[in-house]
């Protein structure tokens, strides 16, 4: 079976108390065995951890977030945004206007921007995504959605890659970059300093550092030019207007 080793992508946390926790291990790990711990990971990374929400961390009165979620310092948490799942966000990460983030780990100084909402995912270090983002971590074919048993697999360079779950969103790498409503996984590993255009949607599969991705129909786009009898007509109202005036 292939490999994904998390640190091709991410970088782990190297500031705060973060750092000295199993996270500070990240780089290390292949993927399907990070998600299978993760959990336990977590609550190792809670024990150790003077403070579950760092003291410089600014949370908006508005914003939700659940009791097992680690924030890490000058983390910022804007408004009517929900947090929640044993998520992660590591030293100056953000989080926009409107947000969920469920099970996530948040590099540091990653930012979400505004209505994104993200589940089982990883972010990388110095990643930014725009707005209007979705990433998926169940696949449509189940059966019953709400009890979803189809391992998330996806393609990989040397094959294809088993996650060894039924719930995987993806990996953005550090340094990612996003436009606008982009639609991602289930099951996708964008590699470091990725652009991702307005209008992607992309699954299943993985994506090599430091590529670009567009939507083709957003080469295509035309304008059509107001035809020129529209000017003459504007300029004879016009001095219509302009005669009646001296009268």
């Amino acid at each position: 079976m292939p490999h994904l080793i998390l640190g091709d992508y991410l970088s782990t946390p190297r500031t705060g108390h973060l750092a000295h926790s199993p996270y500070g291990e990240l780089e290390k790990a292949d993927l399907a065995e990070f998600l299978r711990h993760w959990t336990g990971l977590h609550r190792q990374a809670l024990a150790c951890l003077r403070d579950r929400i760092h003291p410089t961390a600014q949370i908006h009165p508005s914003a939700i977030i659940g009791d097992d979620v680690i924030i890490g310092p000058h983390v910022r948490v804007y408004e009517f945004s929900t947090v929640r799942d044993g998520s992660v966000l590591c030293a100056g990460a953000q989080v926009g206007f409107n947000c969920e983030v469920t099970r996530c780990f948040l590099g540091e100084r990653a930012v979400l921007g505004h209505r994104i909402g993200i589940n089982r995912t990883l972010v990388g270090a110095d990643a930014h995504l725009s707005a209007t983002l979705t990433v998926a971590a169940i696949s449509l074919w189940n059966n019953d959605l709400r009890h979803p048993h189809r391992e998330i697999i996806f393609r990989v360079p040397d094959g294809l890659y088993r996650c060894g779950t039924p719930r995987f969103g993806g990996i953005l790498g550090d340094g990612c970059q996003t436009g606008n409503n982009i639609s991602l996984g289930p099951g996708i590993a964008i590699g470091p300093r990725c652009r991702i255009a307005s209008g992607v949607t992309l699954a299943g599969r993985a994506v090599t550092a430091d590529s670009t991705i567009t939507a083709p129909h957003t080469a295509d786009t035309q304008i059509r030019l107001a035809p020129a009898r529209s000017h003459r007509r504007t300029v004879y109202w016009t001095r219509l207007n302009a005669q009646n005036s001296q009268m």
